[in-house]
């Protein structure tokens, strides 16, 4: 079972966004904190990747920076303290004449309400990736790609934003993973386990217990929950509710279905059960999630 790919999926109820940003003399910016995850990627010009712990790391062309769970942090012409850069603006960017002195592209999945996966709370708060073509040669490519797409709003905008944002943070997770010397992204590697997250994954609609997880890993019923709970992070069926209500959310986000299609889409037997597990996990009810998502 592969959790980089669970992981994209998970952060796909968010709100993606993506936009480019010139910089010239003596710039810098401050990046509060977000729940959601995020990266930049310089595209011409030298700065600095300025953390919460004082530290300055050199950034080029080619330079990946992610925040993996959205922590604060700064970018800057030359190093200096975070609390002193000045807030990043969020809207658009007015025209700047060139030449610049720095370029770069902005990417961020912004979760309204939920929660950030926990293999990506496990990284470090932020981390510049240098440039690595010769390993990663794909990621030039999609960038040009999105610096494209950022370029004006056209028709299939939305739908073409998310997934070149996909497809960085999959390729930036990648080249991470590979310079840090954690070998490959986690898997569950057990074929039980894997077995049953797969049908969760696959029929959300299903009327899961325990017992028709376990008759799929071919497990019993002590070993299974034991061996999920120490591989997953969670329960068997606290995993089941969350994998729901995240593809519930996905689906607010993204079709105009009636909330009653989109409860039994995900394996609520009445709207009002579905609305009900959703405010407890997102803190507010389907329709003004729907509301607000499509508002932003």
């Amino acid at each position: 079972m592969d959790i980089l790919s669970e992981v994209i999926g998970s952060i796909r109820s968010g709100r993606a966004s993506a936009r480019r940003i010139t910089e010239s003399g003596a710039w810098g910016a401050r990046y509060p904190p977000f729940v959601g995850v995020g990266f930049h990627i310089v595209l011409a010009g030298t700065g600095f990747l300025v953390t919460r712990g004082g530290g300055s790391v050199a950034l080029e062309p080619g330079s990946v920076v992610l925040a993996p769970f959205g922590a604060e942090h700064g970018l800057s012409h030359a190093p200096r303290p975070l609390a002193s850069l000045p807030v990043a603006s969020m809207g658009p960017e007015p025209p700047r004449p060139a030449p610049y002195d720095f370029e770069f592209l902005c990417g961020c999945y912004r979760l309204d309400r939920g929660q950030i996966h926990r293999f990506l709370r496990d990284l470090p708060d932020v981390v510049a990736i240098p440039p690595d073509d010769e390993s990663h040669p794909h990621l030039p490519a999609m960038t040009a790609l999105l610096r494209d797409d950022v370029a004006e709003d056209r028709p299939g905008t939305e739908a073409t934003r998310a997934a070149l944002l996909d497809l960085i943070l999959v390729h930036a997770l990648r080249r991470w993973q590979d310079r840090s010397g954690g070998g490959d992204w986690p898997a569950v590697t057990d074929a039980g386990i894997a077995a049953a997250l797969r049908a969760v994954h696959d029929e959300p609609e299903t009327q899961w217990t325990v017992q028709r997880l376990c008759d799929i890993a071919g497990m019993s019923r002590t070993g299974f929950v034991r061996r999920f709970t120490a591989l997953v992070g969670k329960p068997p069926m606290a995993y089941v509710t969350g994998w729901r209500l995240t593809a519930a959310a996905r689906l607010l986000r993204e079709t105009r279905d009636p909330l009653a299609a989109i409860a039994q889409r995900v394996g609520y037997s009445t709207e009002f059960t579905f609305a009900s597990a959703f405010r407890r996990e997102y803190g507010l009810p389907p329709g003004r999630f729907r509301r607000s998502v499509q508002a932003g």
